[in-house]
């Protein structure tokens, strides 16, 4: 356990600094080394990316309070968005994580390496959508925000890469956009624990430690290295190439993605 726990703390610790470094999600890559990592320890097959969504989903609970508050000072963040797009988050994050408790390991490896190939790509291109409308009204706003919700807990990310996107498409500032995103990922993330709680409530085999599909010593360990390091990447942020750096960090998402894959399938 000792020598795995020194592993989580890395993982942490990585997964922290290019959070600080690029202002994303450390569920990228934290879901593929996590299912190598519990894989190697024997856990069952039938639970991996259960286990490994659920556990990065939660640590985004405790990552994004201070990535929120942090936007909030800068006054980035539209409250207005968060209320208005939560009530979905919460009900899509939920369902979302009742859905993925019910895919076998295999094919949710297969949809989340698609999602976040989406994403790395669109980080190589350095895709931006074009600002060509407002804001929906409240149920369109309710759908939005439940559609974001059920797949960033299919993926376990905290949704920046769908809603950043969106609100830029619809006339939000960028940097508004960015700063509303981070106070978004906290119900995304927290009405995903729960849900991968409930989802994994019951199942049988989990390793000890395990709460639901919460696996308690990884997140213990994530979680502290990663809130520890990502200052240090904000601070590193500010004299390094960021285009050039997400362009590396893209190319390392996909590499990670395949050995996932391998792993699960060879």
């Amino acid at each position: 356990m000792n020598e795995w726990f020194v592993g989580y703390l890395v993982l942490g610790a990585v997964a922290g600094f290019f959070a600080g470094l690029l202002g994303v999600g450390g569920g990228a890559i934290m879901v593929p080394v996590l299912a190598l990592m519990f894989a190697a320890q024997g856990f069952p097959d039938q639970h991996l990316m259960h286990l490994a969504l659920g556990t990065s989903m939660a640590t985004i609970v405790f990552t994004s309070i201070s990535s929120l508050r942090a936007h909030h000072r800068h006054g980035a963040v539209i409250w207005p968005i968060v209320r208005a797009i939560a009530p979905g988050i919460v009900v899509g994050t939920l369902l979302g994580a009742q859905v993925a408790g019910f895919i076998p390991t295999r094919p949710l490896a297969i949809f989340f390496a698609i999602f976040i190939a989406y994403v790395a790509v669109q980080m190589i291109l350095n895709v931006k959508p074009k600002p060509t409308r407002q804001l929906p009204g409240t149920a369109g706003m309710f759908g939005v925000g439940a559609f974001i919700g059920g797949i960033s807990a299919l993926v376990a990310i905290g949704g920046g890469s769908l809603s950043v996107p969106f609100m830029t498409w619809c006339n939000v500032k960028v940097h508004n956009a960015i700063g509303t995103s981070a106070a978004i990922g906290f119900p995304i993330a927290l009405a995903g624990t729960i849900g991968y709680m409930i989802a994994g409530y019951g199942a049988t085999n989990l390793p000890e430690g395990a709460y639901g599909f919460i696996y308690l010593p990884a997140l213990a360990a994530t979680v502290v290295a990663s809130m520890l390091v990502a200052p240090i990447g904000a601070k590193v942020a500010h004299s390094l190439p960021v285009a050039t750096v997400k362009k590396i960090f893209a190319a390392l998402l996909l590499v990670l993605l395949a050995k996932m894959l391998h792993g699960l399938f060879s």
